[in-house]
C-alpha cells in the first residue's frame, strides 16, 4: 500500500516537472526573455509535453493525449525546420 503511495506521488511530481518546463517556456516567451524560434524554448516545450503525454497514457485520458501529443510533435518539427540565415 505504501508503494502505491509512492507511486502515484512520483506521477504527481513528474507531471508538476512537466507542467514547469512548459510554463518556463511560455513565461520566457511572453516576458520577452526567450525566442519563440530558438532551441531552448522548442526543446523545454517538446520535453515539458512529452513527459505529460506519458503520464496522460495511464489512466488513458484522450483529450490529454491529443494535447500533448501534437505539442510534441510541432515543438519537434521546430526543432527540425531548416533555419533561415540572415544575409550579412
Amino acid at each position: 500500500m505504501t508503494f502505491a503511495f509512492d507511486a502515484a506521488f512520483i506521477r504527481q511530481l513528474v507531471s508538476f516537472a512537466g507542467a514547469l518546463v512548459i510554463l518556463v517556456a511560455y513565461s520566457g516567451h511572453q516576458m520577452g526573455w526567450m525566442n519563440p524560434r530558438s532551441a531552448v524554448y522548442n526543446i523545454l516545450n517538446a520535453v515539458g509535453s512529452a513527459i505529460l503525454l506519458y503520464i496522460a497514457l495511464h489512466p488513458f485520458q484522450i483529450g490529454f493525449i491529443v494535447l500533448e501529443g501534437v505539442w510534441t510533435i510541432i515543438s519537434l518539427y521546430a526543432l527540425a525546420r531548416p533555419r533561415k540565415i540572415a544575409n550579412c
